[in-house]
């Protein structure tokens, strides 16, 4: 007798459509066989010729190139796992991860969306709303109100007062290093104040915004955590993504270096308890600025992380299954108790575009070699032939190291990248080649800045 939609919104599935695109959807699939699972790969016009289509069960092509018409058309995604027959949905990370109203809708047609509850996804991606739940929960939060900012230009310049300058201003539904400024006196307030609102509400449809205190030396600190339907939740070790530019990150690694035991203990702990109090399901990221021995959290992803593979190769947990299984109804099959952190790990983003200028370089890779040996991982989803599309992000390939220590990942990863060759497009691979011999960057001794002046400093020489 088949399923009705109700049924097959608990988690019953046998074919899971990946709404994703690129090296994450090579992951996706690759997680889905092992879990005996069918998969539906989507394309773009762009995409027609990606590797993975021919992989997949089937291969459905939903929109022209660009991702507006394609990869972030809800309706064409839905009425595709209805003609494949798919009973759930995986969104991967960017694209509609994180968006509430297409996991409502993918709920209200009876997929199981592979990640939270449309309402967990709701509280999350609003800082606001966050905040106020971490606040709740005991979890250590940048200092700032849990509330909007008023349109009271006396009430914000009071606030700002009370917190201290530098501030920063981050639009509430904002994400991915934008929608954000910082205030270092109070004379730019408000003209801060305005240039914010506008740049949030046009590019994420609120003009809402929040004031923190602007810390000036922070490093990037995140916790990985998976969660059941069953009240069962876990934290996976900790990870710095401190190596930024422009916000975007360049460089993970596992565990954060110089950070013991006693300190992130608590901090873990909170964040498990913040995600049994919100009913979280499935994989989840709670970032936090780190500056002087302290934790202040900043915001929590409701998806996999593009950095993932360096939290699986330092604890052995297949995260991308384990949020499929969590899914899928499943009670979580390891406890606390049972999570062990082991070596080091580095994950470097190689994306097609200039070392130099950091502009996107489309085109044809004409030739490429990849390293292999032990502790070496990459995912991607490019060869020889393959075409690199302008239509999107830049990223063509993670590579990722484990070793024993700290100083031996990083000298593994030094030899991956001497290894891994990438012809007839422009890559970022000789910059991340040159960081990696960083003094500062191999003893540790870098903030979120730090990659900024390190480049300022190489463009003046």
């Amino acid at each position: 007798m088949p399923e009705t939609p109700e049924q097959s919104a608990t988690g019953r599935f046998d074919t899971v459509l990946i709404a994703n695109r690129g090296e994450i959807a090579v992951r996706i699939q690759r997680a889905c066989r092992d879990l005996g699972l069918k998969t539906v790969a989507i394309c773009s016009e762009a995409d027609r010729e990606a590797p993975y289509g021919s992989t997949a069960d089937s291969f459905l092509c939903i929109g022209p190139s660009t991702a507006a018409k394609s990869y972030l058309n809800q309706d064409a995604i839905l009425l595709a796992a209805r003609l494949a027959g798919a009973g759930a949905i995986h969104p991967g990370y960017g694209f509609l991860s994180e968006n509430a109203a297409f996991a409502s809708a993918a709920e209200k047609a009876g997929l199981t969306f592979i990640g939270p509850t449309s309402s967990s996804i709701a509280t999350m991606g609003d800082k606001i709303s966050a905040k106020r739940a971490m606040v709740a929960a005991g979890v250590p939060c940048v200092p700032g109100p849990d509330t909007a900012l008023p349109d009271d230009p006396a009430t914000i310049e009071r606030i700002a007062l009370e917190i201290g300058y530098p501030v920063i201003i981050k639009a509430a539904g904002g994400g991915g290093g934008r929608g954000m400024r910082v205030v270092p006196k109070a004379d730019v307030l408000h003209e801060a104040i305005a240039l914010t609102r506008e740049e949030a509400r046009k590019a994420f449809g609120s003009p809402s915004l929040y004031m923190e205190k602007f810390l000036e030396h922070p490093r990037h600190i995140e916790i990985q955590v998976i969660c059941d339907d069953h009240g069962n939740a876990v934290w996976l070790g900790h990870r710095d993504c401190s190596m930024q530019r422009r916000h975007q990150k360049v460089v993970e690694e596992a565990p954060a270096a110089g950070i013991v035991p006693d300190i992130i203990q608590p901090v873990g702990m909170a964040c498990v308890q913040a995600c049994l109090q919100i009913g979280y399901r499935g994989v989840g990221t709670f970032e936090f600025l780190y500056e002087d021995g302290a934790f202040y959290f900043i915001e929590m992803n409701t998806r996999l992380q593009v950095e993932h593979p360096v939290t699986e190769m330092t604890s052995g947990v297949d995260i991308v299954q384990a949020q499929i299984k969590a899914a899928q109804g499943h009670v979580l099959d390891l406890a606390q108790g049972d999570v062990t952190c082991e070596g080091h790990s580095f994950e470097c983003r190689i994306n097609a575009e200039d070392p130099d200028s950091f502009l996107p370089s489309a085109g044809v890779v004409t030739h490429l070699a990849l390293p292999t040996g032990p502790g070496i991982r990459v995912d991607t989803h490019i060869h020889a032939g393959y075409k690199v599309s302008p239509y999107y992000d830049s990223l063509i390939a993670k590579l990722i190291v484990h070793a024993p220590t700290r100083a031996e990942a990083m000298a593994r990863m030094r030899e991956a990248l001497a290894g891994t060759e990438v012809e007839g497009i422009s890559t970022n691979i000789p910059f991340l080649r040159a960081l990696f011999e960083d003094g500062a960057f191999a003893q540790g001794e870098t903030d979120i800045h730090y990659l900024e002046q390190w480049l300022k400093l190489r463009r003046a020489a």
